[in-house]
């Protein structure tokens, strides 16, 4: 009894992190180079049952043998173990801003590989991102949506000097006066690896693009979350509802104890 109350309560729990990253999905929908969270839910390990139990033998010393039966196998509930970001590519949407920069990955090395825009946090660390919002602050310094700058190959901050400029689709940056910027693009080889730190930026470790990489750069649009609203929110309703079957499943256990506790054991 007792471990059905652990079982449905695991349901509850694990339909209610679910709920949350998909919330947070639909919310970022918008969200320029967003990767949708997955949450996959995973089974505790099975216990195999088996009873235990003695044969009397009658013989004169009424010899007892130890027998077992095979019960069955018997789950223990489930959990969400982690968030794995989607890493399909989003559509490209076309803005007008030349500031507006899109990874376009056409094939890779590696099939858990990913293409980066390299910006440099507030504690001066590096970080990665697919989002292209980027814009030229009051300095000329090329800068994302949270006015953290954009690296270039060498690591160091990109300067336009307030000058018009394009990007060529390997990821150089060409300014009216003809200097060349290479963006500093970078390649995470398995980028489930890389972890989420918010504000679509991410964490780990990456290197430079492989030659053999094929991807473009486009300028003046945006790679679209990868977010599919419609399914999210169809999974969204059916984990409510194993949320709500766990929660009744969990009100009859209660009324169960509360039964044996007055009823059965009541002395007449």
């Amino acid at each position: 009894m007792l471990r059905g109350f652990y079982t449905a309560a695991s349901g509850m729990i694990a339909q209610q992190r679910r709920q949350e990253a998909m919330s947070n999905n639909i919310a970022n929908a918008n969200t320029p180079g967003y990767r949708a969270d997955q949450t996959p839910v995973r089974a505790f390990p099975e216990m195999l049952m088996q009873k235990i139990g003695s044969k009397n033998i009658p013989t004169e010393r009424q010899l007892n043998i130890p027998t077992q039966q095979l019960l069955g196998a018997l789950n223990t509930g489930a959990y969400v173990q982690e968030t794995i970001p989607n890493w399909q590519q989003g559509d490209l949407r076309e803005t007008g801003s030349t500031t507006d920069m899109a990874i376009t990955q056409a094939d890779l090395p590696d099939e858990t590989g990913s293409i980066f825009f390299t910006v440099q946090n507030e504690a001066g660390e590096e970080r990665y991102t697919r989002n292209g919002n980027f814009t030229v602050d009051e300095n000329g310094m090329l800068v994302n949506n949270q006015g953290l700058y954009v690296l270039d190959t060498a690591g160091n901050p990109i300067e336009t000097d307030q000058l018009e400029f394009t990007v060529e689709p390997d990821g150089t940056l060409v300014l009216d006066d003809g200097t060349e910027v290479q963006l500093g693009l970078q390649y995470a080889a398995d980028a489930n690896q890389l972890t989420k730190e918010g504000n679509d930026l991410f964490a780990g470790e990456a290197a430079a693009v492989p030659n053999n990489a094929r991807y473009n750069v486009t300028q003046g649009a945006l790679e679209e979350s990868n977010v599919d609203a419609t399914q999210t929110m169809t999974d969204m309703m059916n984990a409510y509802r194993s949320f709500e079957a766990n929660q009744k499943v969990l009100k009859a256990y209660d009324e169960s104890m509360g039964k044996a506790v007055s009823e059965i054991g009541r002395i007449g």
